[in-house]
């Protein structure tokens, strides 16, 4: 799944900087790496980073956002969390778990109370997670919010019948109570407001539209199709009308081993 809201990225990663303050970054680790978070590592001052992603097309995509910019000391590596020999024995003074916990449900489905675990030996210094509030399972009362649902469960429908696995976002108290029981303790944690815009609108939409191309039923794949486009009109007109629509909640989470 992707996500774009308009204060999202940026904001995100500068609140992180902010709790980061002073201190060096030095050897950095993006556990859960993508192209937004890539930018923002190459403009960090580190003394090396090493990012992994489960996915190789993924990796082929920051590959090609990277360019020349890679040193000969970072790495991009492909891995899998649930595989516990991956990176064994390595340490890193700042790790970042961005969105990593929501997508970890497509790639080792039901492992996420393990991932704190699995990164506490990695951890010297602090962890840095970036999550969403879940939204896809709860009722809104409000116009823009019972958009952005129906957005959400269109497309998760479209990414299982397509047979992949949506992501499965936590909630911060239970990242916050699940931290506790690997070992961390919390040094800082807020939660944003989200305003989506059209391109979060295009986004999923898009995805769903994708997916529906692989649908062998295609009588069920046009009339989603329909559905697909008629959601996009009222979701971008009712975008123009507020200008944005308001629902959820982003969260940041500074750790330290306790």
């Amino acid at each position: 799944m992707s996500k774009t809201a308009i204060h999202t990225g940026s904001r995100l990663y500068q609140i992180v900087a902010d709790m980061q303050g002073e201190r060096p970054w030095g050897d950095f680790l993006d556990a859960g790496t993508g192209k937004g978070s890539l930018r923002w590592l190459l403009t960090l001052d580190t003394a090396r980073w090493t990012a992994i992603t489960a996915s190789p097309s993924m990796a082929e995509q920051v590959t090609r956002e990277l360019g020349d910019q890679k040193r000969p000391q970072d790495r991009l590596l492909v891995g899998n969390w649930s595989d516990p020999s991956f990176l064994q024995g390595e340490r890193f003074d700042t790790v970042l778990a961005d969105y990593l916990l929501g997508a970890i449900e497509g790639f080792a489905p039901y492992t996420q109370d393990q991932l704190f675990s699995r990164l506490r030996p990695l951890t010297g210094q602090r962890l840095y997670l970036i999550g969403l509030e879940p939204y896809v399972p709860y009722s809104s009362t409000d116009p823009a919010g019972k958009l952005i649902v129906e957005i959400g469960r269109l497309r998760d429908a479209c990414l299982l019948l397509a047979g992949e696995r949506p992501y499965r976002e936590y909630p911060m108290d239970w990242v916050l109570r699940h931290l506790r029981q690997a070992g961390y303790r919390c040094v800082d944690a807020q939660r944003f407001a989200i305003r989506y815009g059209d391109s979060f609108i295009h986004s999923q939409l898009d995805m769903c539209d994708g997916r529906l191309r692989r649908l062998q039923d295609r009588t069920l794949a046009v009339a989603l199709s329909e559905h697909v486009q008629a959601l996009r009109r009222r979701a971008l007109a009712l975008n123009h009308t507020l200008g944005g629509l308001r629902h959820g909640h982003d969260y940041v989470i500074c750790a330290e081993l306790a």
